[in-house]
C-alpha cells in the first residue's frame, strides 16, 4: 500500500472518530508527489443543503477505500440533491456520472453518512446487497437503523476498483428503496 493510500485512510479514520465524538475536523490536502494514475469523479455540492459536508465527507471516505477513484469537488459529474419524503435513492448514468437524492426524513432515522456513502457506492457502479449486514455498505437500510457504519467492505472497494480500472459497469441505472421508507410522524 503507498504511503498516500495509507495516509488517506488514516485521514478518514481521524474524520470517522470526529464525527462520532461530534467534533469537526477540515480535510488536509491529499496531494502528493506520488500520485498514482486515478479516475477523477467531480462532483458537486451546490443543491445539497445541509448534506453538503456530508457529501465531502462521503467523498473523503471513497477516496482512502480505493486506489484508480479520486473524488473531488471540481464539477458536475455527480450531482448531490436533497429532498422531503420519496426516499433516498442514485441514478446513474454511466460510471461516475449521475445524481444523489438524500431524503430528509430517511436522514432523521439512518445515519446520514451511511446513507450518502452508499448511493455514492451506486455512482461508483455497486449494486445493492440486501442481506442485513451492517459490515456490507451496499446493504443499505436492511442493517437497520443501529447501524451506523459508513464504510466499504474490502470487497466493495475493490470491486470500485475494478470498474474503474478497466471493467466498468455501463448504462443508466435507477438505485431506489436502498433504504425502508421513514415511519410515520405522528
Amino acid at each position: 500500500m503507498s504511503p498516500r493510500r495509507i495516509g488517506r485512510r488514516l485521514t478518514t479514520l481521524v474524520a470517522g472518530v470526529a464525527v462520532t465524538l461530534g467534533l469537526g475536523l477540515a480535510q488536509p490536502s491529499t496531494a502528493s508527489a506520488d500520485v498514482v494514475a486515478t479516475a477523477t469523479v467531480c462532483y458537486n455540492t451546490s443543491q445539497a443543503g445541509p448534506y453538503a459536508g456530508v457529501a465531502d465527507q462521503a467523498a473523503g471516505i471513497w477516496n482512502a477505500y480505493t486506489n484508480n477513484v479520486d473524488m473531488s469537488k471540481c464539477g458536475s459529474n455527480l450531482m448531490i440533491y436533497y429532498t422531503t419524503g420519496g426516499g433516498s435513492y442514485a441514478v446513474r448514468r454511466s460510471l461516475g456520472n449521475g445524481y444523489v437524492v438524500i431524503d430528509t426524513q430517511q436522514a432523521a432515522q439512518y445515519s446520514v453518512l451511511r446513507i450518502m456513502t452508499h448511493e455514492i457506492g451506486h455512482i461508483l457502479g455497486l449494486p445493492d446487497n440486501y442481506n442485513g449486514q451492517c459490515y456490507l455498505l451496499m446493504s443499505g437500510g436492511s442493517a437497520g437503523t443501529g447501524c451506523t457504519n459508513p464504510y466499504p467492505y474490502t470487497t466493495e472497494a475493490q470491486q470500485v476498483d475494478r470498474n474503474f480500472g478497466g471493467f466498468a459497469a455501463t448504462g443508466s441505472q435507477v438505485f431506489r428503496n436502498s433504504w425502508p421508507a421513514p415511519a410515520a410522524i405522528g
